[in-house]
């Protein structure tokens, strides 16, 4: 097993200088990725808040970057910067594109989806894992951090079972929002439906 250890720490104004965040390298990982930590000291001190609240976010280009509506990443990165910067906390990016098979083959999914076809039955028929993705290096990163201990902010319930096996603790599971509109509401009905994540949908 790699043994992951922080390599850089470096202040960030983000949000155009209205959020100041901690972006963290790592080093020791073989797989060549390059994960990043980013922390946040948090404004409301509480109860809660001495057990740091934490994201998994994998990355996803066309919606963190430019807004796609197929998805909800990037709405679900906005919330966990704005609650974890409130409430004190990580982030861990994890170079994960596409639940893992990249952005090239997530594209080929979505000419799939198109036609009818759900993200998972796109995955499959390209030949490609319905989700590729291990959540052992966030462990690693959050173990690298001194962290052990979390509240997890996630609808899936893959990542919670994946941190506990690598040994990480998880007090709470605290759930996102369920940031629907026209163009991804199959696809997170669909991840409700068939891998058991926490939303709720009014139809």
């Amino acid at each position: 097993m790699d043994t992951i250890t922080v390599k850089r720490r470096v202040m960030m104004p983000i949000r155009a200088g209205d959020v100041m965040a901690e972006f963290i390298s790592f080093q020791g990982d073989r797989s060549g990725k390059e994960h990043i930590g980013i922390s946040f000291e948090g404004k409301t001190p509480s109860f809660a808040s001495h057990v740091p609240l934490v994201r998994l976010h994998s990355e996803c280009l066309t919606g963190d970057v430019f807004g796609s509506g197929r998805c909800d990443c990037g709405e679900q990165l906005d919330e966990a910067i704005d609650l974890i910067n409130q409430e004190g906390g990580y982030i861990l990016y994890l170079r994960q594109e596409g639940r893992g098979i990249g952005l090239y083959a997530k594209l080929e999914a979505y000419a799939l989806q198109d036609k009818g076809f759900d993200t998972y039955q796109a995955n499959d028929m390209l030949n490609l894992p319905e989700d590729g993705r291990d959540f052992r290096i966030a462990a690693q990163m959050l173990k690298a951090l001194g962290v052990s201990k979390i509240r997890l902010l996630t609808n899936n319930p893959d990542k919670a079972r994946q941190l506990i096996m690598y040994g990480i603790d998880i007090t709470e599971q605290v759930p996102t929002k369920v940031h629907v509109n026209q163009y991804n509401h199959h696809y997170l009905k669909t991840k409700a439906d068939r891998k058991c994540h926490t939303m709720t949908f009014d139809d």
